[in-house]
């Protein structure tokens, strides 16, 4: 049987940081966080108050703009989890940036490629050099707790990432990143198909508005109700990882388990 562990990059605030300490809580499995810089106060931050045996956690440096961290840190998770005995059963791949533009005057090259960048090619860089470490078909799974049954890779979406469903305009690069991400997750998880069979699957996350520095802007217009504490942001999406099952492949789904069908079927037309 091979041993699962666990990625979450980047893990250093915001959501990330709360499922790194979400799935240390509520599973016995290794869990390895990214951070670009000041890896020892992630670190603090994720274990701070936890009760779990800081031998199963660690922090490893990894910048999604920047190809070579991305492969040393995959290097280094292939020696610590010999793909011979463990593999990558849960990946959330979740680096984003948001420079709000009301306007297409309001776009300026730098941020929009830094958008593009970390949006985009971040999940893309992440799941070509992590998928490797998933399962291959062959491969017996350790039924694990609080796990899915299948490995995952999750990109971070956003439900303005829909083509379809788009009817205020704005946010021009932050949309159209999203939007990439959602076909990226559909062409991932066709390698994985082929690749994993059942034993790996690609989805993409919409996880409602979160209360982070990302969405700092628009809290004042946002309902109380539907303003989510990074608490409840990475429970529900990590029950949606756990339980959505290979039915949910390459598709979007919502915080709630819900397919988003904006950002799948019509999304592409």
């Amino acid at each position: 049987m091979s041993k699962p562990w666990l990625l979450v990059s980047p893990a250093s605030r915001g959501i990330g940081l709360q499922l790194a300490r979400h799935l240390l809580k509520t599973t016995d499995a290794p869990v390895i966080a990214t951070a670009r810089n000041d890896l020892g106060d992630t670190s603090e931050q994720i274990l701070d108050g936890l009760d779990v045996d800081k031998q199963r956690f660690k922090v490893l440096e990894l910048d999604v703009t920047d190809e070579d961290t991305i492969a040393r840190a995959s290097s280094h998770c292939n020696q610590l989890f010999p793909t011979s005995t463990h593999h990558l059963r849960l990946a959330f791949c979740i680096p984003g940036i948001l420079h709000p533009e009301k306007s297409l005057q309001q776009i300026e090259y730098n941020n929009a490629l830094s958008t593009f960048k970390i949006n985009a090619l971040g999940p893309l860089m992440l799941s070509k050099h992590f998928s490797g470490l998933l399962p291959r078909k062959s491969v017996q799974l350790d039924p694990s707790d609080n796990l899915p049954p299948s490995a995952v890779l999750a990109l971070m979406s956003a439900r303005v990432g829909s083509i379809s469903d788009n009817k205020l305009g704005g946010w021009y690069s932050y949309r159209a990143s999203k939007a990439a991400v959602n076909s990226i997750a559909k062409s991932v998880d066709i390698y994985l198909q082929q690749r994993c069979g059942e034993k790996g699957m690609c989805m993409s996350l919409h996880p409602g508005t979160v209360k982070t520095g990302l969405s700092e802007d628009f809290w004042g217009s946002t309902p109380k109700e539907k303003l989510f504490s990074v608490e409840f942001s990475a429970e529900k999406l990590v029950n949606v990882v756990n339980t959505v099952g290979l039915g949910g492949r390459g598709k979007c789904w919502d915080w709630e388990g819900e397919r988003d069908s904006t950002m799948n079927d019509q999304g592409w037309r």
